[in-house]
């Protein structure tokens, strides 16, 4: 990826899709995670859903997989946005990589998304999002206020909804992952002390809800992409088939 984000020291996440005739695997690595989600379909309809969590900061995390399921499937894949609703009480990211997978089940070829979120310099971080190696995006932020580009300076990071819905469904698709992929990379900028308290968190997914917060412990590796030559899913395969994966 040649980018200016590169060159500094930030947040890295990369989300690979890799689609076959009857199933298509979804995948994301970052600082704090790694996960797939492996949806087997008949072309229309999602026979099953097989989540994998690889690494998660939380020690109830990996009980969302059996939520993931049961959310999705027997569901059309058209309908994946539909349950929008049940986000919460899902792991946010396996969520997103099952409809993620949803969306681009008849592709042809392998779909990889690079995010890059430089720390902040002067209050000021630059973020930068990548299709295939295509600079899409190009924001820049100030305490979670957009300074760039000028359509949406002066924003709220997390108030963009009605700007995204407007653009292209490419763009949109774009705008989302680079918008959460900010919003996560917030995390390295707070002590670790500071986040590891479950039953503080807004109860915004699977191990944030009441009945698991006061239970959950801060587990798993924290990796740094932006040192050494180590990238997201470098060292991971996608989670297809024997029958149908790619040489």
């Amino acid at each position: 990826m040649d980018s200016h984000c590169e060159t500094a020291t930030g947040f890295w996440r990369r989300l690979r899709v890799t689609p076959t005739k009857l199933a298509v695997c979804s995948q994301l690595e970052d600082d704090f995670h790694c996960m797939s989600v492996t949806v087997h379909h008949d072309g229309g309809v999602a026979q099953s859903v097989e989540p994998t969590i690889h690494r998660a900061p939380w020690t109830t995390c990996p009980g969302a997989e059996a939520t993931l399921t049961q959310t999705f499937r027997d569901l059309p894949l058209s309908k994946f946005t539909e349950r929008a609703g049940q986000k919460r009480q899902n792991c946010t990211h396996l969520f997103d990589l099952a409809v993620l997978a949803a969306a681009h089940a008849a592709d042809s070829d392998t779909l990889i998304y690079d995010i890059v979120v430089s720390d902040p310099l002067a209050g000021e971080r630059s973020a930068e999002i990548r299709r295939n190696g295509e600079l899409v995006l190009h924001w820049k932020d100030k305490a979670f206020v957009l300074t760039w580009p000028e359509a949406i300076a002066g924003q709220r990071l997390d108030k963009l909804r009605q700007w995204i819905d407007r653009q292209d469904e490419a763009t949109q698709e774009a705008a989302r992952l680079l918008q959460w992929g900010m919003m996560l990379a917030h995390g390295r900028t707070i002590p670790l002390a500071d986040q590891s308290d479950a039953s503080k968190m807004p109860s915004n997914c699977y191990t944030f809800q009441p009945e698991r917060a006061r239970r959950a412990r801060r587990v798993g590796e924290i990796i740094d992409f932006s040192h050494g030559s180590a990238r997201p899913l470098d060292n991971v395969e996608p989670a297809l088939p024997p029958s149908v994966r790619r040489a």
